[in-house]
């Protein structure tokens, strides 16, 4: 049994109740084996035991108050995953699917998505259990001051700097920005996705989204191809899945698909932007509005999707941008999509193909990002607001946007220059994961054990 399989073995008996987990490590840990074979400082050095477990969790209890004048409590996570390289990085997720497990998953995925930036950041992720759906705009405020009268005692600019995830956008974030500032009497960078009012960065919303459409172009690039005319298929209908369109618009692609936890909207003559930016961030409403604003588009509610299906994948495209969440694209999903003839995938949400799904991208020799390189942008970008927090300045959309281009291009070129290093050029898995673990794992060496 090869090192990655023991370690990956103890992890199963040791976190069985973490299968997220599990399935994020095994991804990783399977396609380092070129790497350990080559060099065997990691196994001795016992780098994969030490990498997969997090350096420190933070959980604790959140209380607030309803508009009813009730006491609601919920569970508050931090995971500081790996800070060698730099600060603990990564989202906050407000959803009620938030568990232990999910958040190891995320971060773990953030050590690897952060070292591919080529950037000073470590991996980290948070959360809770709370939903921000039907509550009101006090409820919210009051739950995310809650939240951040426990959390800022673990994090600072240069320790820990949360962002935004599922569930916690501009609005979140100013709130427990806002309590930080009460509690510390300290204005400093401690969060990223900020309002421009105070601290944000032009750029950083749009981030995620053009990233992976960025690594697409780079993809299709070497292939020969682009994404001009095309057809692409885009899942979610958040920040991410919002600017994914607009990028693929912009550049002339035709994205007809969206999707929320209620149904997929089709829109044959392309997506409407700015209806779906009204629908979902001014009326935060179900995409069956976005049918009700445009004559063009089907609604297919969740209840007539195939079981186990994702009816979005079922839309015959050139390119398909998974951004909605993770395991939303399963093997058969993946079959349905390379018979309608796809040619690219490119992940905007992390982890949103299952393992056979992967393999079955990757057997059929498509171009394929996955998500820990692809959807780097948002994370890319948070760490040119942290400059320019620390600098007191604020860059134009255009220069970050310029350095958002350069980092997706730079990410692209690094994974598949160490893809065809171990003799698997058009396996950008492998090669996004082996030198985004190279890094962490040469400056954990480095700085020895303690």
């Amino acid at each position: 049994m090869s090192y990655a399989q023991r370690v990956i073995e103890g992890l199963k008996q040791k976190y069985a109740s973490e299968p997220v987990f599990l399935q994020a490590v095994e991804e990783v840990l399977m396609t380092l084996q070129p790497l350990l074979d080559k060099d065997a400082k990691y196994e001795k050095n016992k780098i994969l035991e030490r990498i997969t477990e997090p350096e420190r969790i933070i959980s604790f209890r959140v209380e607030w108050v309803d508009d009813k004048g009730e006491i609601q409590v919920n569970r508050g996570y931090r995971v500081q995953y790996n800070s060698a390289i730099g600060p603990y990085k990564g989202g906050l997720r407000f959803h009620p699917s938030v568990n232990l497990g999910i958040l190891k998953f995320l971060g773990f995925e953030q050590i690897f998505k952060n070292s591919l930036t080529g950037l000073a950041i470590g991996g980290g992720k948070g959360g809770s259990d709370f939903d921000p759906k039907g509550k009101s705009e006090n409820e919210v405020m009051r739950f995310c001051q809650a939240f951040m009268t426990e959390l800022h005692r673990h994090i600072g600019a240069t320790i820990d700097v949360p962002a935004g995830d599922i569930g916690v956008g501009g609005r979140e974030v100013g709130y427990m920005f806002g309590q930080f500032k009460r509690l510390t009497r300290s204005y400093e960078g401690v969060l990223t996705g900020k309002n421009l009012l105070f601290g944000g960065s032009l750029a950083r919303t749009e981030a995620t989204g053009y990233g992976a459409v960025y690594f697409a172009q780079n993809m299709l690039e070497d292939r020969g191809e682009n994404l001009e005319g095309k057809v692409c298929a885009v899942s979610g209908a958040g920040n991410v899945a919002t600017y994914c369109c607009e990028k693929l618009l912009q550049l002339g692609a035709r994205p007809v698909t969206v999707s929320d936890s209620r149904g997929m909207i089709y829109d044959p003559e392309g997506i409407k932007v700015d209806v779906l930016k009204q629908v979902k961030e001014v009326e935060r409403a179900s995409l069956t509005r976005y049918a009700e604003l445009v004559p063009t588009a089907k609604h297919t509610p969740v209840a007539e999707y195939p079981e186990g299906r994702n009816a979005v994948w079922s839309v015959p495209c050139f390119a398909a941008f998974p951004c909605a969440t993770q395991n939303e694209l399963n093997l058969a999903d993946a079959k349905t999509l390379l018979a309608n003839g796809c040619k690219c995938v490119a992940e905007g949400a992390n982890m949103p193909s299952t393992l056979d799904a992967v393999h079955a991208f990757l057997e059929a020799g498509i171009a394929y990002g996955p998500a820990k390189a692809a959807n780097a942008g948002g994370v890319a970008t948070s760490q040119l607001e942290m400059q320019q927090n620390a600098g007191m300045q604020s860059w134009t959309f255009e220069t970050v946007d310029g350095k958002l281009k350069d980092i997706m291009g730079n990410i692209y070129k690094n994974a598949a220059a160490t893809a065809k290093e171990f003799g698997q050029p058009d396996n950008l898995v492998l090669g996004a994961n082996i030198a985004g673990f190279r890094k962490v794992a040469d400056a954990m060496i480095a700085q020895g054990v303690c």
